[in-house]
């Protein structure tokens, strides 16, 4: 004898119009999809929460990051933070791209918490971003916190809007970088921080 099988429809959540898994669940049927269909039902839902950590950038500021972690003392040494990795999405197609940045400051009698470099990359790496504003971004705060005689930022990246899509190439990177006070003005110091990186760069 045989038996019938029910097939059970999963109905997708509800969700607020103005929400940002209300709005993907708009997305997916202008692609085509149906947002009922079982493999989908909370994707709207993870979408939104995987949205919103990766802008939470916009809701960090940079005084909770640094938190009073600036500490006096006599040091005139290079101070650098080398393969930082980041995540981060490109403003032109929500696409991400993702690298490594290397951080020095020239100290000026005040030092900060070597964790707290990581995370001031983070906060302006998670926001819609172009890879040149994120390197400067992260050189410009650092120079405004610490009032070093000097920040060298180099950011290496690889972008998904040219590996998936355009140009599609999948080995192609881009490299910038900032040079603020000394590591602009004394090629003696931009090239020590040059020559410390060059050892451990490994994106490509």
């Amino acid at each position: 004898m045989k038996t019938k099988q029910s097939a059970v429809k999963v109905m997708p959540a509800k969700h607020d119009d103005e929400s940002i898994a209300a709005l993907m669940e708009k997305l997916l049927l202008k692609i085509g999809e149906d947002p009922s269909r079982p493999g989908l039902v909370q994707t709207p839902q993870r979408a939104d929460k995987a949205l919103r950590f990766l802008t939470s950038g916009y809701e960090t500021d940079v005084a909770s990051i640094v938190n009073g972690a600036l500490f006096e003392e006599k040091c005139d040494e290079m101070v650098v933070v080398k393969d930082i990795e980041f995540y981060s999405m490109c403003e032109h197609h929500l696409l991400p791209f993702f690298g490594t940045m290397h951080v020095a400051y020239l100290p000026d009698k005040q030092l900060i918490g070597l964790s707290k470099i990581p995370r001031i990359v983070d906060m302006f790496a998670r926001r819609l971003q172009l890879q040149e504003r994120l390197t400067h971004q992260v050189a410009e705060t650092l120079q405004e916190v610490l009032r070093p005689k000097g920040v060298g930022v180099i950011c290496e990246a690889r972008h998904f809007c040219m590996m998936m899509r355009g140009v599609q190439k999948q080995h192609s990177g881009a490299v910038t970088s900032a040079m603020l006070g000394a590591f602009r003005e004394r090629k003696a110091t931009r090239d020590e921080f040059l020559s410390l990186v060059s050892r451990s760069s490994h994106i490509y």
